[in-house]
């Protein structure tokens, strides 16, 4: 598979070691952007267009929620799934109701996550 095939993914997480496991899952079939505050993730889609983005909820300077609800002002059509080691029902739902096309509890399943990331993008 050539890069030009690849569909380009957002990943936001402020855990490094998070973002090791990310990028060895999705390297081989994703173009993969690495953001480690919303800061930098929203500073990242103004020069990018993912086919989805993989956000984390508890992060500093900004929260996965107020991120989420910016990416879909700036871009309402785009997947953003939520993968948070903060489980609960009601973020889960608050995620949802922002508008993420799923939520996904850590720690992840490698299988769940490819398996998440193709059915928003069509791959």
């Amino acid at each position: 598979m050539t890069s030009q095939t690849k569909k380009a993914v957002l990943v936001c997480d402020d855990e490094k070691g998070i973002r090791e496991s990310l990028k060895l899952i999705l390297s081989g079939g994703y173009d993969l952007t690495f953001a480690e505050n919303g800061v930098e993730a929203l500073e990242a889609l103004k020069s990018m267009s993912p086919a989805a983005v993989l956000l984390d909820i508890k992060m500093p300077k900004l929260h996965g929620l107020e991120i989420l609800k910016e990416i879909k002002k700036l871009r309402p059509a785009l997947p953003v799934i939520i993968v948070t080691g903060y489980q609960s029902a009601e973020i889960a739902q608050e995620s949802i109701r922002a508008g993420a096309a799923d939520y996904i509890p850590k720690p992840f399943d490698a299988a769940k996550i490819l398996e998440t990331l193709a059915a928003v993008t069509g791959k």
